[in-house]
């Protein structure tokens, strides 16, 4: 799957609750600047299966290419959501055989320490090279590209 036009949000959950139906949610991020509402479906992909709390710092991601509704607050369809630790920043995108983002916005560095699994949680045993990667971080160089070494990646693997 191409997450190219996927949009990244990260903020802490302000509200939750009950969408339109008994399977949606409308989940409130509040950023460092504004409040951005998300509508979670059970098609939304949680990773780590993680419930979904007030305070919770989390990293969501919307598709930019789908229609968003024309109301105020905007709300987007949350694809993907992942909790997030303090000081710990995240990244979906395209990374080739040298570690490097397709946009050159993040080098990696890889660590023995570094976890390296699937969605479903699986050990990955290939190098995460080539793919989409969900990559989680703290600190980067100041470099162009940035560096850093990830304390986690999850391979997007595609669905077969």
């Amino acid at each position: 799957m191409d997450y190219t036009s996927y949009q990244i949000v990260i903020g802490t959950i302000r509200e939750i609750s009950m969408g339109e139906s008994c399977c949606t949610w409308m989940v409130t991020v509040q950023t460092d600047t504004e409040n951005i509402n998300f509508v979670v479906t059970g098609d939304t992909r949680i990773i780590d299966n993680v419930r979904l709390r007030r305070g919770m710092r989390v990293a969501a991601f919307y598709d930019t290419s789908l229609p968003a509704p024309a109301i105020y607050p905007a709300r987007y369809q949350a694809e993907l959501i992942t909790s997030l630790r303090r000081d710990q920043n995240a990244a979906l995108k395209y990374f080739d055989e040298n570690l490097l983002a397709e946009d050159e916005s993040l080098q990696l560095n890889l660590s023995p320490l570094t976890i390296i699994e699937t969605q479903n949680g699986q050990r990955y045993r290939c190098a995460p090279g080539n793919a989409e990667l969900l990559v989680y971080y703290t600190v980067t160089t100041f470099s162009i590209p940035p560096q850093t070494t990830p304390q986690k990646i999850i391979v997007m693997c595609p669905r077969e």
